[in-house]
């Protein structure tokens, strides 16, 4: 059995009286790819923030590859998630001003690295994604699902432990979202990430590793 990347217990979180989490645990395995499937306004999104450092729960704890989370603050915080965790978003979030190598490179930047040996690391991972032909293109000359692969590389360009993936096939058509399943599936044998992906396409959800479902604030049997 693959060791914990992410353990989570007693995760609450409300949003003025609306409780949205009741007390969330869960367990995601190293090296997997699980899905967290559920009805709109669940709470699947605000799960994945609280997973991604993003929020801070009400009550309740979470660990990331043994080092427990809420425990850090401020820069240290910053640190982590920057250094620890890749986001993928269903709206690609991409600078529109810059190319698709300069949007990969964001994480780097902000961690203060402006090597050649970061910008050929952001490079592999496009040339590695189908994307070698489109390094200097900025996203507005991308098609949607070229965007979502320069966000899967901007995701991985620190090397991170765990990639949050947040409806990442909400605005692809059905080949392009066959095509990101198994660009993760890639990503998890190549790069040894562990990957969470909130989704509501039953397809993906279904072929990854685990699945979990989020049904009024807890997780159910999907």
């Amino acid at each position: 059995m693959n060791e914990i990347m992410i353990e989570a217990r007693g995760i609450v979180k409300s949003f003025g009286d609306v409780r949205v989490l009741k007390g969330v645990d869960l367990d995601i395995e190293q090296h997997k790819i699980t899905s967290i499937s559920g009805a709109s306004g669940a709470g699947k999104t605000t799960l994945l923030q609280i997973l991604g450092t993003l929020h801070t729960p009400d009550a309740g704890s979470l660990a990331i590859g043994g080092t427990q989370v809420h425990g850090l603050q401020g820069k240290a915080l910053a640190e982590f998630r920057n250094q620890r965790i890749g986001f993928i978003f269903q709206f690609h979030r991409l600078l529109p001003e810059f190319s698709a190598v300069e949007n990969v490179l964001m994480p780097a930047w902000i961690q203060g690295n402006d090597s050649s040996l970061h910008k050929s690391r952001a490079e592999r991972l496009l040339k590695d994604l189908g994307m070698g032909s489109r390094l200097h293109h900025l996203p507005n000359q991308l098609s949607g699902g070229e965007q979502q692969r320069v966000a899967a590389a901007r995701a991985l360009m620190n090397e991170p432990d765990v990639v949050l993936a947040d409806e990442p096939t909400g605005n692809l058509d059905s080949g392009n979202a066959d095509s990101l399943f198994e660009l993760f599936v890639e990503l998890r044998d190549r790069e040894g990430q562990t990957f969470v992906v909130v989704t509501h396409n039953e397809a993906m959800a279904s072929r990854g590793d685990a699945r979990l479902h989020l049904m009024d604030g807890n997780i159910a049997l999907p």
